[in-house]
């Protein structure tokens, strides 16, 4: 499942607290949405990795952490924090 492989890839950035929420079913009939999910995620994540990163900066520093999921999936939410 791809929230296992974005689980096991974000360990990297030694997390403190870490949620994936696969969104997908509520944008069913939207572009993008595929039969079985697993196009639509929200990730909410605090990591002391994030600490002096402005908010692009973060979502870089994630995007590149999950490195060749990103295009498999068609939304990614970002809620991030530092520790």
């Amino acid at each position: 499942m791809i929230a296992d492989e974005m689980r096991q890839r974000l360990t990297a950035l030694s997390p403190s607290r870490i949620e994936i929420i696969d969104e997908s079913e509520s944008h069913r009939g939207h572009g993008g949405y595929r039969e079985g999910g697993q196009t639509h995620f929200r990730i909410r994540m605090a990591s002391p990795a994030f600490a002096g990163l402005g908010r692009v900066q973060r979502h870089r520093l994630v995007h590149q952490t999950l490195g060749d999921i990103v295009p498999r999936i068609h939304a990614l939410a970002l809620d991030l924090a530092e520790v």
